[in-house]
């Protein structure tokens, strides 16, 4: 039995459609009163709980032998963030604690590129770059690394734990509408797209999942895979999705420097409205951030092999044209 924490989230859907292809019996801990869209009609069995709540999770891991945990909160808030810390972090050591006490044969941990130390342009980041929560730029980056550095520890004292590291993550079966789908979505709908000009490494979800079964299969005790796509910049992404679909629309770029100007008044805006970030400090940091990224290790190890862009992108915006209809309306209804 697989048990897989925030089975609802974009990697976390694919990755249970995809045990369950295979034949595998799979379990999903969501929260009471949690959207169950993105894994209707599969064949899963559901199970209640949080993973802040210790005695929840008995329940989940009963007759568990792997454990996926996904589960955790995305922020691209520059600000302090207690709620990411506690899910991210606690909710780790929770769930960590429980897999020894149920004694797991894996336990795969899906960390992110933003666990490793921000470095200057030029260098590479690999599995050798450090990890230091000290020297994290955000909360989620420090959630990350602390939580990874967490579950590193656990495994000196027996966890049978792999992590993998994901870049930005793209892909279809995007329920929720992650930081990337959405600006895809934006791109497909609006006639004039603002831009803020830089670069990042872009991965498919459905490359991520094979990479995180992998792990499970060949991955070793105790070690890190980075699960990276393709370096491209964010323009070029748009410009290919423009082509490829025949938009008719245009771009209009913002300098770096007038963006981070702006992201002050923008971050007090979403606090004082309580509204999703979109354009934050953080977010452009990151887009001028080195982002020159080695996932030899999970090739050479794991047989890690991720496709190309252009085809993500393609899969990516087809399932938007077919699903952003119904959903948008879903997302008017619970407002």
């Amino acid at each position: 039995m697989n048990l897989v924490t925030g089975a609802t989230g974009h990697i976390g859907n694919v990755l249970v459609r995809e045990l369950v292809k295979r034949g595998e019996k799979v379990r999903a801990l969501v929260l009471p009163g949690e959207d169950l869209l993105p894994i209707k009609d599969l064949d899963v069995e559901i199970c209640y709980g949080n993973v802040l709540d210790r005695e929840s999770l008995h329940a989940a891991f009963d007759g568990v032998s792997c454990v996926f945990h996904l589960a955790g909160i995305i922020s691209i808030s520059s600000n302090e963030d207690e709620m990411v810390r506690n899910v991210n972090v606690e909710g780790t050591r929770n769930m960590v604690e429980a897999a020894m006490q149920h004694d797991v044969q894996r336990f795969i941990y899906t960390s992110s590129i933003h666990a490793f130390k921000r470095t200057r342009h030029g260098t590479v980041i690999d599995e050798f770059t450090p990890i230091d929560p000290a020297a994290s730029v955000a909360a989620y980056d420090r959630s990350k690394a602390e939580a990874t550095l967490l579950v590193l520890e656990k495994v000196k004292q027996g966890l049978p734990a792999v992590i993998v590291c994901p870049t930005g993550v793209l892909g279809p079966y995007d329920f929720k509408k992650s930081e990337l789908g959405e600006l895809m979505n934006d791109w497909m709908l609006k006639k004039v797209n603002y831009m803020i000009e830089g670069s990042y490494d872009f991965v498919d979800v459905r490359d991520v999942v094979q990479g995180l079964i992998l792990a499970r299969e060949k991955g070793k005790i105790g070690q890190l895979y980075i699960l990276s796509g393709e370096l491209v910049r964010v323009s070029d992404l748009w410009k290919l999705t423009r082509e490829l679909f025949s938009l008719k629309s245009i771009l209009v770029n913002i300098p770096s420097k007038t963006a981070l100007f702006a992201s002050k008044f923008a971050e007090f805006y979403y606090r004082l409205s309580k509204s999703k970030p979109k354009f934050t400090r953080y977010s452009i940091e990151t887009l001028q951030s080195n982002a020159v990224i080695d996932n030899q290790k999970a090739r050479l190890n794991l047989g890690y092999s991720p496709r190309s862009l252009k085809d993500t992108i393609i899969d990516t915006t087809q399932w938007w044209k077919q699903n952003w209809v119904s959903l948008r309306g879903k997302h008017k209804n619970r407002k």
